[in-house]
């Protein structure tokens, strides 16, 4: 069973280091994503690995294949856990990424390599709309999932209301990496597609994110244990 994956959305590395601190060295999977690293870059990596913690980057990459692999070399080399593309950049730009992260990588450790479908705050309405697909959106995300497989790539980043449908169509051991995690008593914010810890183990997510329910609860670490728990049951 993977740790629920703790979303750092701070915007300082001072912030970030100060929230680690209350976990009492426990060891954590976090995600650093675009606000935190590109106010702090790499060294805040440094500094998280260095507390023993796993991390995902989330950074989305998407560009022409070329430049894409030479990012992904880059990202392999700071030794994060877990890195992310956009699949809407397509099978050739996907296989490069895998191919820059091989590159890069040291002997021992290369990131798993994982692609966003549809963002888990686009409802079926906006992606119709913004994107001209006319198609569900569940078929979006499967389509896009699909592609990611045949890439060769390690997962993909969906809702968890898609989860169960992307195991179907792919393989037991793809991940699905799920936001929009949300314990019940918690709003929804500026999330759509969103589901309990336990509703996305029941439907088939294989990690789960989980950002503000823990970083802005009066204490972050009881919140944790408490989604932990509801998500190994």
């Amino acid at each position: 069973m993977s740790k629920p994956i703790i979303a750092l959305d701070f915007s300082s590395r001072q912030d970030t280091l100060a929230f680690l601190e209350q976990f009492n060295q426990e060891k954590l999977f976090v995600k650093v994503g675009m606000e935190l690293f590109y106010a702090e870059g790499a060294g805040l990596i440094e500094a998280i690995k260095a507390q023993g913690h796993d991390v995902f980057l989330d950074l989305k990459c998407h560009d022409i294949p070329n430049t894409v692999q030479r990012a992904m070399a880059n990202l392999a080399r700071s030794g994060v856990d877990m890195v992310n593309v956009h699949a809407a950049g397509g099978q050739r730009m996907m296989a490069a990424a895998k191919e820059g992260l091989i590159q890069g990588s040291a002997a021992g450790h290369q990131p798993q390599l994982i692609a966003v479908t549809q963002l888990t705050s686009t409802s079926e309405a906006e992606m119709q709309r913004d994107q001209l697909l006319r198609v569900p959106l569940l078929e979006s995300v499967v389509h896009y999932a699909s592609s990611t497989f045949a890439a060769g790539l390690d997962g993909v980043v969906c809702s968890a209301h898609e989860a169960r449908a992307i195991g179907e169509a792919t393989k037991s051991n793809f991940l699905r990496v799920t936001p929009g995690i949300r314990p019940a008593h918690f709003a929804a914010g500026d999330q759509r597609r969103i589901m309990t810890p336990q509703q996305a183990r029941a439907n088939g997510s294989t990690h789960i994110v989980v950002g503000r329910p823990i970083t802005t609860a009066p204490d972050p670490l009881s919140a944790y244990h408490q989604i932990l728990t509801e998500w190994s049951v």
